[in-house]
């Protein structure tokens, strides 16, 4: 119990981190047209903001199920190295159920406390560290959702930008400290811009085109600024 004590102390800055944005999160659904209900169930079993943004976006243009989950794949696909890397750290007596239990949890922020933990994590103090985080990306997302049906009508409709806002929060820092990140979100960009305006492409769906843009960005960090053996960033 104290370990579990311990894990739910270490989760309630990222909880509180997490509120705001699962809160516009839960506005943008909304605010978008979406059941009542939706924005909430999708943040208590996906827990990856990108992701859901990602995902919503591709649900508004009609995408097929394809799309959708080749694209969250590749906007997901570094929890796999996470995971992986966090597995040092756990405790070999851990179960696979214990195991996918944990890795649930696993985000951005929880990754980057529990990697820096001293010793051992159990499964005790890792199941408290990803259950406060976890309810508080879903009970502000409950909470954006239920606030919007009290906001003004002009309110409500000036919310659907929200969904540009948070991409550009994420792109922007990153890309003014970096120089291959703003490279690779630009060649992302212009990759983007001519499947739009070119008619030669108009018979792509938008799930289609933003995956190629994806991976053509990625595919150019990869080749213009490969990770040395041994170096992590």
């Amino acid at each position: 119990m104290d370990d579990f004590i311990k894990g739910c102390k270490k989760g309630i800055p990222i909880a509180l981190g997490y509120f705001p944005v699962s809160f516009s999160f839960g506005v943008l659904v909304v605010s978008s047209g979406l059941p009542l209900g939706l924005a909430t169930l999708i943040s208590f079993t996906n827990l990856t903001s990108s992701g859901q943004f990602a995902g919503v976006s591709l649900m508004l243009t009609q995408a097929s199920y394809f799309e959708i989950a080749i694209t969250l794949l590749l906007i997901n696909a570094r929890y796999f190295l996470m995971s992986l890397s966090l597995s040092q750290k756990i405790d070999k007596k851990m179960s696979t159920l214990q195991r996918l239990i944990v890795s649930f949890g696993i985000t951005d922020e929880t990754f980057s406390v529990a990697s820096i933990q001293e010793g051992t994590l159990n499964f005790s103090f890792m199941l408290g560290f990803i259950l406060v985080p976890i309810m508080g990306w879903t009970c502000g997302t409950l909470v954006g959702e239920t606030l919007m049906n009290f906001l003004p009508v002009s309110i409500q409709n000036a919310m659907g930008i929200a969904l540009y806002g948070m991409f550009l929060a994420i792109i922007v820092p990153a890309s003014a400290k970096s120089k291959p990140i703003l490279e690779v979100v630009l060649v992302s960009a212009i990759i983007a811009i001519i499947f739009y305006y070119l008619p030669l492409f108009s018979i792509l769906s938008s799930g289609v085109k933003l995956i190629i843009s994806t991976l053509f960005g990625a595919i150019y960090g990869a080749v213009r600024y490969p990770v040395k053996e041994g170096k992590l960033s």
